[in-house]
């Protein structure tokens, strides 16, 4: 627990816990914006995976990060349309279609790696973002360096999750979205085009998730490699669950994730004859814990699952 009295180190260990935390962050929040749609977004882990190898095709292909970018989002957005179809157009089970859709993106990403990259399916070291730091801000001791000296993915995430709040909470659109997730009928009768709105809100909430997948290719690690996405999608379910479907409490349960990230890695290195699988754990405990803990005590959207059938009963 030296880290508590090392500037240094503490310092580190809150840059792990935001590095780690982005990835999840965007995909909270899009899970947030589809499951108050009444939409299960269980496929989020596929959408972090398929923009992951959007963005390392984007870039591998044009050698820009910028296209990698355009290209995670056209991955993940195509998972979004996909689910949309199954889900809302068909009344295929949500739980279903999105597991289907996560075993769908991770034998297709397999597959495609291999006649794009190679036999092994791993990338030659990409192009990404480098940090950009602000002025005066990222010379304040302890957060500067950490909040304030990042690249352009982790400014947008800055950008996103107020934006999210915002739109949720004080604009019409965000209204329409938590109407027709509580009561769509009531919504369809004032004038909202049910399945649209799920549309556009599944989408976007693929998307999001798309763009926690470009971070990590385009500015952890550079490379894209096999089933990178590691379960990130299903902790993001965790978090926007803990965070009671609000973009504000997705983001600090995505943080509180994100900490118990760096800390089993920390954990590892300075216990080497510790099995690193325990340690390895921690995230998926820590995830299954608070859920245990919030059971019974959160309420989801009540029309969350539903297939909306104008003029049904």
């Amino acid at each position: 627990m030296e880290f508590l009295t090392d500037i240094n180190q503490l310092s580190d260990l809150l840059a792990s816990t935001l590095r780690l935390s982005v990835p999840l962050i965007f995909a909270a929040i899009g899970g947030v914006i589809a499951e108050r749609a009444g939409v299960y977004n269980i496929s989020l882990e596929g959408c972090i995976l398929g923009g992951c190898f959007g963005a390392a095709l984007g870039t591998y292909m044009t050698g820009s990060p910028v296209f990698g970018i355009f290209a995670a989002l056209l991955c993940a957005g195509s998972a979004g349309v996909l689910l949309s179809v199954l889900g809302v157009s068909l009344g295929v089970n949500q739980i279903v279609a999105g597991i289907a859709i996560n075993i769908l993106v991770l034998g297709l990403t397999s597959f495609l790696a291999r006649l794009v990259f190679g036999l092994d399916a791993t990338t030659m070291t990409l192009p990404g973002f480098e940090p950009i730091a602000i002025p005066l801000l990222s010379d304040i001791p302890i957060i500067g360096p950490v909040l304030f000296s990042q690249d352009v993915l982790v400014y947008l995430m800055y950008v996103t999750v107020p934006v999210a709040w915002w739109v949720m909470y004080r604009t019409p659109w965000g209204l329409n979205i938590r109407s027709i997730g509580e009561y769509p009928r009531a919504a369809d009768t004032a004038g909202i085009n049910v399945i649209n709105v799920r549309y556009l809100a599944v989408i976007a909430s693929c998307m999001l998730a798309g763009l926690g997948g470009a971070y990590i290719v385009l500015s952890q690690v550079f490379v894209f490699t096999e089933h990178m996405s590691a379960g990130k999608g299903f902790i993001a379910l965790a978090a926007l669950i803990l965070g009671r479907w609000n973009p504000m409490g997705a983001f600090f349960a995505a943080l509180f994730f994100g900490l118990c990230d760096a800390m089993q890695l920390r954990l590892q290195f300075s216990s080497p004859d510790v099995p690193y699988q325990l340690f390895s754990m921690v995230p998926y405990m820590a995830s299954i814990l608070a859920l245990v803990l919030l059971s019974g005590k959160v309420r989801p959207p009540a029309d969350i699952g539903n297939k909306f059938v104008r003029g049904g009963k």
